[in-house]
This record gives C-alpha cells, sequence and structure tokens, in this order.
C-alpha cells in the first residue's frame, strides 16, 4: 500500500507494520510516513481478521525523531502558534487513534528511538527494546528548543511518575535498556533476533487493548500537581533550578515543566491538547529556530562533512604522530587512541612524552571507576600510545599534529626534523591557536600539504576543530585533515587563514571586552554575573585566568610585533600587562588571577580589584554589559565574514558555540545578528562605537547589509 511501511500479515493473524524509509540510513518521523503510519492503523482497527500489530524498524535504528527539516523554518516561514498547535495535534492524534483503536499494538524497538520516534512507543500498549547498549531510549527536544509534542510530556509522567519523567524531559537524559526496564519504560529486553517474537507472543495471549490512563480510577504514581506534598515540592525546586540554569533564556524547559504539571493534572486528552498549545509556541519562536538550524541541521551537516572537497579519495589514519606531549598534545593523543589508531607522542624528553601517556591513563582511570571502561578496553588504548624523543619513530604517519609552543622558530625546528621522516604523501597540521597557516607552512617544504588544526581545551570533552586553509593547502589535504577529524568524532569549521582565524579572534574580543569594562570601574561581580545571565558558560574575567593572563599577553605582544604599523592597540591590554608584569598574577595555573585558588576551597574574586580598579559612581544596567559582550563578538565574526575568513555563516554559528560557549539560545553569532535585526545591530553598534570606542566602529559593508536588510542566513 505504500513503500515506507511495510504491512503484512501472517498465518498469526498480527500485522506487521516494518518502517523502512527508502534511501535513507534512518528512519525519521515526517508529514508522509505519519500519514501511512495513520492508514495502516485503519487497516488493522477495521480488519476483523487482524488480532493486533507489531511495530518494527528496517534500519539499524528505530525511528532517530522527527524530521527537523520540517520544522527548522517555521519561524522564517511565519508559521503562528496556532499553526504549530496543528501540527503537534495531528501528530499526537494519530498515536492516540492507535492507542484507542480497539486492538493491541506492540513495538520491537530494534534500537535507538528518540523524540517522536520513543513517543510512538510510549503510545503502544506494550514496548520489548533490543539489549543492545545503542538501544537508547530520549526525549532530546529541550536541547533544540521545542518540547515532546506528541504525547512525552504526557504519557511519560503517567507512565512511571512526574519524578522520574522529569529529568527525562528537562535534561533529555537518555535511557539503556536496563534503566529503561528498571524505570517502567519498556516492558521487557529481549535480544535482537527474538524482539519481533517476543512482541508477537504477548499480542497471541489476549491482551486488553487500554493503555493505563483510560482506565477508570487511574492515577499517576506518586500523584500529580499540587495534590502530593513530594509533586509539590518538585515542581517548585525543579522550575527554580531550570530558570537558574536557563536564565530564562531559553523558554523549552519552562513550557515542558508547565505541560507536565497542568497537563497531568487533567484527562488524557486534555493533556495533550496542553501540550500541543506549548508546543505551537515554542516551535513558531526565534529561540527554537536558532537552536535547531545551529545545533541539528547544520552540526549535522559539519559531521557528514559538508565542507569536504569533493573528488578527493575518503582516507583513514592508521598512525599518527604528535609533536609535543604537554596538555593539547597529551589530549589529541587520548582522542586518536580512543578510535584505535596508533599514536605516536615525542616530546624533547622521554619524561615528558611519558607525563603526556600519563593523562589517557588518568583518564581512563576516571572511566573505569564510572563503569564507562574497563582494565582490558583502557589497557588496549594505552598500548596504541607510545611516548618518544625519536623522529624516526614517526615513520609511516599518515597525519602529524605539531602541538609545541607558540613559537616560530620552535615550530618551523619540528617541521624540517619531522618532513625529513615522514612519508612524502603524509599530511602536517599545526594546532596553533592563533599564528598563520601560511606563515608556519614556510617552513615546510611541501606547503600544499601543509594545515592547521586547531584543538580546543580539554579535548577529550570540546568537540570542535576548527581546520585552517592556508594560500597553498591543497583540496587533498583538506580532505584528509576533515577526514581524521570526523575519525575521532569532532565537529569540523573550515576557515580561511588569519591572524588569530576565527575562533581565537573572536573569543578574545568578549575576555578583552571584560577587561576593558573592569579597568573603566564597572563591578567585576557585575561583569561575570551579567556574561552568565546571556548564557556564556563563564564570565570574560575567569575565562582569561583559565586560559591564563601570560597566554594573552604574549599573543598579544606577537600580534604587535608581526603587524607592526597596521597594529591597533587593545583596549584590555594595559590589564593584562599590570597582570603580568607587575603583579605576577598570570592566572589559574599559575595560582592567581582574577581570581584567588585557596587550597581545597572555591574560588572567589581577587578582593585587590577594588583597589586597582575603584568603582564607578555610576554602574551600567546588566542588559549593557550583556550587550557589550555579544554585540562585540558579534561584530568581530561579521568582519571576519566579510574579509573570507570562513565562507558559510553556518561554520561561523557552530564555531561559536562549540568553540568558546557562545549562547546556543542565540544560534550564533551570525544569527544572532539575524535574529535582532541586522539594522538594530547597527545602530546599537554605532551608539557603543560613539560611547566606547572605535573597536565597535561598522564597516561600509555590514552597513550597505544592513541598508538591504539582507541576512546572513537565507531561508
Amino acid at each position: 500500500m505504500n513503500n515506507t511501511i511495510q504491512y503484512t500479515v501472517g498465518d498469526d493473524v498480527i500485522a506487521t507494520l516494518l518502517i523502512d524509509i527508502p534511501g535513507k540510513s534512518m528512519n525519521v518521523l515526517s508529514d508522509k510516513i505519519v500519514l501511512e503510519l495513520s492508514a495502516c492503523i485503519d487497516k488493522v482497527a477495521t480488519d476483523d481478521d487482524v488480532k493486533g500489530a507489531v511495530i518494527a524498524s528496517g534500519k539499524a535504528a528505530f525511528i532517530a525523531g522527527a524530521d527537523l527539516t520540517e520544522l527548522v523554518t517555521a519561524y522564517d516561514r511565519g508559521v503562528t502558534p496556532v499553526e504549530g498547535y496543528e501540527w503537534s495535534a495531528a501528530l499526537s492524534a494519530v498515536f492516540r487513534k492507535m492507542e484507542t483503536c480497539g486492538k493491541p499494538f506492540a513495538v520491537a524497538i530494534n534500537g535507538l528511538a528518540l523524540g517522536g520516534g520513543f513517543e510512538l512507543c510510549l503510545a503502544c500498549h506494550y514496548r520489548v527494546l533490543s539489549d543492545n547498549p545503542k538501544a537508547v531510549l530520549g526525549l532530546p527536544e529541550v536541547s533544540i528548543g521545542l518540547l515532546p509534542g506528541a504525547g512525552g510530556t504526557q504519557r511519560l509522567p503517567r507512565l512511571i511518575g512526574m519524578e522520574k519523567a522529569l529529568p527525562v524531559i528537562l535534561q533529555g537524559k537518555k535511557l539503556k535498556p536496563k534503566q529503561a526496564l528498571e524505570l517502567g519504560v519498556v516492558d521487557e529486553i529481549a535480544p535482537a533476533d527474538e524482539l519481533l517474537q517476543r512482541a508477537k507472543d504477548w499480542l497471541l495471549g489476549d491482551p486488553d487493548p487500554v493503555a493505563p490512563w483510560d482506565v477508570k480510577g487511574f492515577r499517576v504514581q506518586g500523584g500529580a500537581g499540587a495534590n502530593s506534598p513530594k509533586n509539590a515540592q518538585t515542581f517548585m525546586v525543579g522550575t527554580s533550578l531550570v530558570a537558574g540554569m536557563t536564565q530564562h533564556n531559553y523558554p523549552a524547559p519552562i513550557a515542558a515543566i508547565s505541560a507536565v504539571y497542568e497537563g497531568c493534572i487533567t484527562p488524557i486528552d486534555n493533556g495533550l491538547d496542553i501540550e500541543s498549545q506549548y508546543f505551537g509556541q515554542l516551535v513558531s519562536g526565534v529561540v527554537a529556530r536558532n537552536m535547531m538550524r545551529s545545533l541539528f541541521v547544520n552540526k549535522g551537516a559539519a559531521d557528514k562533512l559538508a565542507r569536504r572537497p569533493a573528488g578527493v579519495e575518503k582516507s583513514r589514519v592508521t598512525k599518527l604522530g604528535i609533536l609535543g606531549a604537554g596538555m593539547m598534545g597529551a589530549g589529541i593523543a587520548y582522542v586518536s587512541a580512543r578510535t584505535g589508531m596508533q599514536v605516536v607522542l615525542l616530546d624533547t624528553d622521554i619524561e615528558g612524552a611519558e607525563r603526556g601517556k600519563a593523562y589517557s591513563e588518568g583518564l581512563l582511570n576516571k572511566a573505569i571507576k564510572r563503569g564507562y571502561s574497563t582494565e582490558a578496553k583502557a589497557k588496549a588504548l594505552l598500548d596504541l600510545i607510545h611516548p618518544t624523543t625519536d623522529y624516526n619513530d614517526l615513520e609511516g604517519c599518515e597525519l602529524v599534529i605539531e602541538a609545541v609552543f607558540e613559537s616560530r622558530e620552535i615550530k618551523a625546528d619540528v617541521t624540517a626534523k619531522t618532513e625529513a621522516v615522514i612519508p612524502a604523501d603524509a599530511i602536517f597540521a599545526s594546532n596553533t591557536s592563533t599564528l598563520p597557516i601560511t606563515g608556519l607552512a614556510e617552513a615546510s617544504i611541501r606547503p600544499e600539504s601543509f594545515i592547521g588544526l586547531h584543538f580546543f581545551s580539554p579535548v577529550d570533552k570540546m568537540p570542535l576543530v576548527e581546520l585552517i586553509v592556508g594560500e597553498k593547502s591543497s583540496d587533498e589535504a583538506i580532505a584528509r585533515g576533515l577526514d581524521y577529524i570526523q575519525q575521532i568524532r569532532k565537529t569540523p569549521i573550515v576557515v580561511n587563514d588569519s591572524p588569530g582565524f576565527y575562533t581565537s579572534r573572536v573569543f578574545s574580543t568578549s575576555t578583552n571586552e571584560g577587561m576593558t569594562m573592569l579597568a573603566e570601574g564597572v563591578n567585576p561581580a557585575l561583569i561575570e554575573n551579567a556574561a552568565k545571565m546571556a548564557g556564556l558558560p563563564v564570565g570574560p574575567l575567569a575565562v582569561m585566568d583559565e586560559v591564563t593572563l601570560e597566554l594573552g599577553y604574549k599573543i598579544t605582544l606577537q600580534a604587535a610585533a608581526d603587524q607592526g604599523d597596521d597594529y591597533t592597540p587593545v583596549s584590555g591590554f594595559p590589564v593584562m600587562q599590570k597582570f603580568v608584569e607587575e603583579l605576577d598574577r598570570k592566572g589559574k595555573r599559575f595560582g592567581a588571577g582574577f581570581y584567588e585558588y585557596p587550597e581545597g576551597g572555591k574560588k572567589y574574586l581577587w578582593p585587590g580589584l577594588a583597589e586597582l580598579y575603584p568603582l564607578a559612581a555610576q554602574q551600567p544596567p546588566a542588559q549593557e554589559v550583556i550587550d557589550r559582550l555579544l554585540y562585540r563578538q558579534a561584530l568581530e565574526t561579521a568582519r571576519c565574514f566579510e574579509e573570507g575568513v570562513m565562507d558559510h555563516p553556518a561554520d561561523a554559528d557552530i564555531g561559536s558555540i562549540f568553540g568558546w560557549g557562545f549562547p546556543p539560545w542565540t544560534g550564533g553569532t551570525l544569527s544572532f545578528i539575524d535574529m535582532v535585526g541586522i539594522r538594530h545591530f547597527v545602530s546599537v553598534c554605532d551608539r557603543m562605537a560613539e560611547a566606547y570606542g572605535p573597536r565597535f566602529a561598522v564597516s561600509d559593508w555590514l552597513r550597505e547589509r544592513a541598508e538591504r536588510e539582507q541576512l546572513f542566513h537565507q531561508l
């Protein structure tokens, strides 16, 4: 009857609905498949010869969720909350029809089931889950600015109670098979080859095709709403925690907790209607658009190497060389060995190289204690890392990553020594965060094979890698660099060469603005707290301590030397200079910076700041501090785009969110400009340029773009 759901009825009079979208590696819920599902439900319900039905998947996973390409443009298309409500209500109605059609439905969950895929499972009367560790269940909608819009906020709390359901809904917590069974989310777990038969066995036992919440007298486990003192406390504390974590920048968590609270004190149909109303408000809003586009659609494209040059054969690194076993080199060694490649970790002395390997050992020991790894797996990984001081050990490496000190001379020296032994077709990459790749490639005898691979610290946790293209970098070098990033399961962005590239250049504007405000007499606590209110992970002064003032000081001096007469003094440099040269407070690693770091205690702002930089009599509103931080970063990104540092706005947004933590609710730096409106953005920058200096000055290019109201992201 269709080509995405294969409908068959066996001799056991059980219908099987096998979902298998042609040409796709994963099943997703689209309008088309929902219509076909509705037709199949009608067929099961009206066929007297069919006893019941089992829903299964023809893919390795069950259903990954809704097709967000149908939702991500809702805001741009002018979809109203009512239209968003109707979309949610239509899907919910199909699931509800299945649940109440009078025939029992079981589901054989063979793999990952997220979002709408999990909601489909919840609407079935019986759930059998594969015992495969990859068969995880979850409702991740809040992480992309939405809430579960097909019954997730209503069925899950009714199934397992509100207290257990809220972490799954609000935190996007994923459930593995054992957890799902213990919580009561599934009825049984079974080997993959027995899933279908187990589901059919239940159907053959003459089950009652009525959901628990449709039985007269049903009560939500633990109570609902304020009727239960424990629940009342859960919602009071939960709402407070959500507000604190989101700073009211993210409407989805508050909407989700409201849907649970309001919906579960009503009959299920009313609850589903309430859920759809909240969904409509979210999907028609700009925050959901921003988060869906950047965190899911564009990130997904980047992970699939959307920027990879065509015509280059796919490659895989089997042996990797790393020059420098400091924190960055050690981190790169760990994430690379984790994927099974051999790693040669080279340093100037064997003790340093061994310390670099010990970093992986420390991470693995923690993983073992937490149950994420085993002694055997840890040993196998460590055996792949070979500490050395001998450049000859680099022979046979397909890729070498240099992670030594930010010194052109040192980098040139290790480049020459490495190229003397590695294969002629090997790729050489520098992990430099600021030094132009084209200049570093001058030390190479094959600059066409020279690229930048800028990792972020700590490497094992940070998901982004910035690939920098030098003037002579070949398509093959770019493609193979991207293949490696994908191999180690990181997200790449591709940028063109320039001082500071993209991420370091724009990130530094935030810390510089923080130091400039400090020198102006803005309360340092206001600076730090306003940054957190905006959605930045930490304040600019704390960030500066983390990366160390010493590093920022040296980078600034190097930039001044490189650019000569073209160099524009950085407004916050006098603060850095004082802390490094006069006060010897160089950052957290040195035990003191803008913060104090008491042994065994919590850090706090250094009281001496008040004497160095007396507070101004008139303090700015928190919003002004927020705007200075966000607008400054977005403006510098626009300059990078104008200069051709990056060719795609998606790379700018992904890099800003995953590289240094620009607030995800904005969608990233260029999405932020689109969101506030480019004309408004320019007018605010004009005001700030007059008030705070030329670093906020708008170029003619951006001003002309504003006059045309030309967005960075076109629909």
